[in-house]
């Protein structure tokens, strides 16, 4: 929709999970944003104050609803799209009533790499409704664009450049999402393909976007998969490890040009750094290597303790997609990627 007005601009919360709650904590504490809906899936969410939904001290007024024509129904300048699925009818129907939309979701990070059918129907969307649509977050979005970009920028011959993700896992108390989803603790076999899959379709637009800002185009993006076992029985928070069981995890998605590795993105997932094969093992974090004419080595840490990661991280993807909202509204229509929008500035009180 189009602003007339210097007033705060006029927010809706999409899905309010773990990143999405932060998301509305943030909106509501914003002084240039203003909450004007929430949209939730769980029916025991339905008519349950924004406040409530992301643990606010206070009543907010604004209750949650699970009605998509009374989503449309108000005035509003952004939607914070943070459902986990993807839905093209309901997006394109928020943009061609208007709103902009900002999601923490990976569709839209590279519009080259999209499906040509949905990539048209999106962008019709935002003609229809001058409005447009950003993907960004922490991983893929600001450790995959934003820093890398500005890493590269001192660069007159770039040879390659490596982001790597580590996530010490010891703490975290889910045995379902550690020993039934990914698979620690289990006998080392072959790498689940379905996983392989599902993080190259979530990285490689994003690293794609990268090398295009960096005028070096891939040519091919390949993706490859190993795991470390555990050297001796060692409990985690989430149960036990034993011997030979599988304790690391490494996917590496690495994009190729001219028939030479040039972006490589690499997560390493760990329960203990006592591994057989011995890896190279650092704290939850980013490590950014950049081998050029002026070379790099980039350590970023999050300085909290693994206890409180759970509490912390989703705040970087939200603070990232909250922030783009007053560039994103300012925008021209169509999908926007974060080579086209200004680096995002914090509005602090």
């Amino acid at each position: 929709m189009t602003r007339t007005t210097a007033a705060p601009y006029r927010v809706i919360q999409w899905a309010t999970g773990n990143i999405g709650a932060r998301s509305l904590r943030a909106v509501l504490e914003h002084p240039n944003l203003d909450l004007v809906g929430v949209y939730v899936h769980g029916a025991k969410k339905v008519g349950v104050d924004a406040g409530t939904l992301c643990d606010l001290e206070r009543e907010t007024g604004v209750l949650a609803t699970g009605d998509m024509d009374e989503i449309l129904a108000l005035e509003a300048d952004c939607v914070l799209y943070m459902p986990r699925a993807f839905d093209a009818e309901q997006v394109c129907g928020l943009l061609t009533s208007g709103f902009n939309i900002v999601t923490t979701r990976g569709e839209f990070h590279h519009p080259p790499s999209m499906d040509r059918e949905l990539c048209a129907q999106v962008e019709a969307a935002c003609r229809l409704g001058n409005s447009s649509i950003h993907s960004t977050g922490s991983s893929p979005g600001f450790i995959t664009e934003a820093v890398p970009i500005a890493l590269a920028s001192i660069q007159r011959r770039l040879e390659r450049l490596t982001i790597r993700e580590f996530a010490d896992l010891s703490r975290r108390d889910s045995p379902g999402i550690l020993f039934d989803v990914m698979g620690f603790g289990a006998p080392p076999t072959a790498f689940d393909q379905h996983r392989l899959d599902h993080l190259r379709a979530n990285f490689e637009p994003s690293l794609r976007l990268l090398a295009d800002a960096l005028h070096l185009p891939l040519d091919t993006v390949d993706v490859a998969g190993e795991v470390a076992t555990a050297r001796h029985r060692t409990r985690i928070a989430a149960g036990t490890l034993a011997p030979g069981s599988v304790a690391a995890q490494r996917i590496t998605i690495t994009g190729y040009r001219d028939g030479t590795p040039l972006i490589e993105f690499c997560a390493m997932w760990y329960c203990t750094t006592d591994l057989e094969p011995e890896w190279s093992v650092r704290p939850t974090g980013w490590h950014i290597d950049v081998d050029g004419d002026a070379p790099l080595d980039v350590d970023l840490r999050f300085p909290v303790s693994l206890d409180m990661m759970g509490a912390v991280s989703p705040g970087y993807t939200a603070n990232r997609a909250v922030n783009a909202v007053p560039y994103l509204c300012a925008a021209p229509p169509g999908i926007r990627t974060s080579v086209d929008l200004p680096q995002f500035t914090p509005i602090l009180n």
